[in-house]
């Protein structure tokens, strides 16, 4: 089976659909080959409908052909153009897949993987906890031992630190870091445990300097973003992993472990009606609850949401 994974190449965003792929190909052979849609300069923020392939800079050579894939997985606000016409462009043989709510022609697509705090429903929608991703157990384990030299040493508990940032509905201010900062420090310290710390892209660099100069003293390893992203070594070797709340994708990655997830607040900008449903899910599950300085330790079954949209794929898929 042949996938295409489709996203204008951002890595939060792309790993939606790669790790969608990667849980479909764990189920059945199937080669992955990731594309890249991006839209001429001044003309990305157009409306979904004004949009034609002429207006690409990348990408428009996946309409053309003559190969297809079986599998068109597609996330993000840049796909949406070639994703309503991909179907026809193959004739028919190329099933559609879109995560996210596209809030877009959304009857086109073959599939739509949204997360239930979206709340959209229909015939071709499967609402998840949360957003597919790629983390897994065995992705992590095999992760594990090219980090293992530097983190095995490292004192329990070890707490694996995921920042995000400012967003349309959060933001992290330089005093807010700076709190955060004093709590994740005072945490470690009483318990004598160590941090492994990754931010996100979307972090203010003032937020990331304070961060790592409060906490930079601490047995640990923070990431500064230089070669590969250590996250699947970080939740491998974690005892507990504390996530900020302004990403749905950093907290079911979080979740999928069956690690304790600890939520650490943002600065909100607007009411978080969705964030707080996505929340109170991942509370319900059993998977996370609020940080407020302590480290208790619980179990939960590891979210496995991306294999069980994985498993929808195939069902859905015609036969050959």
């Amino acid at each position: 089976m042949s996938i295409w994974v489709v996203s204008d190449g951002r890595t939060g965003i792309e790993n939606q659909a790669l790790g969608l792929a990667e849980a479909i190909a764990d189920l059945t052979p199937a080669v992955i080959t990731r594309k890249t849609v991006r839209w001429k300069p001044g003309l990305d923020r157009l409306p979904s409908g004004l949009k034609q392939p002429w207006m690409l800079d990348q990408g428009a050579e996946l309409l053309r052909g003559p190969a297809y894939p079986d599998v068109w997985i597609a996330t993000g606000r840049a796909s949406l153009p070639l994703s309503v016409r991909i179907r026809a462009a193959s004739g028919d043989r190329t099933f559609v897949v879109q995560t996210q709510d596209p809030r877009w022609q959304n009857s086109v697509y073959d599939l739509i993987v949204a997360p239930d705090h979206d709340g959209i429903s229909g015939p071709n929608v499967l609402s998840i906890l949360g957003s597919p991703h790629r983390i897994t157990p065995r992705r992590l384990a095999e992760a594990a031992p090219a980090l293992a030299k530097r983190i095995e040493p490292l004192p329990h508990p070890r707490l694996a630190v995921m920042i995000g940032g400012r967003s349309k509905a959060f933001d992290l201010t330089p005093d807010h870091a700076a709190d955060l900062a004093d709590q994740i420090r005072n945490a470690i310290l009483i318990s004598g445990g160590s941090l492994m710390l990754t931010f996100s892209r979307r972090t203010p660099d003032a937020a990331r300097a304070i961060l790592t100069d409060r906490l930079s003293s601490l047995p640990g390893w923070i990431w500064d973003g230089r070669g590969e992203n250590p996250l699947f070594g970080f939740l491998h070797h974690a005892d507990h992993i504390l996530v900020t709340e302004d990403s749905a994708n950093m907290a079911t990655e979080a979740a999928s472990t069956g690690k304790p997830v600890h939520i650490l607040p943002m600065v909100p900008i607007r009411p978080q009606t969705k964030f707080q449903r996505l929340h109170q899910a991942l509370r319900e599950h059993g998977a996370s609850r609020s940080f407020d300085g302590a480290l208790p330790t619980w179990t939960y079954a590891p979210l496995a949401e991306t294999a069980r949209a994985a498993r929808e794929v195939l069902a859905r898929l015609p036969a050959p």
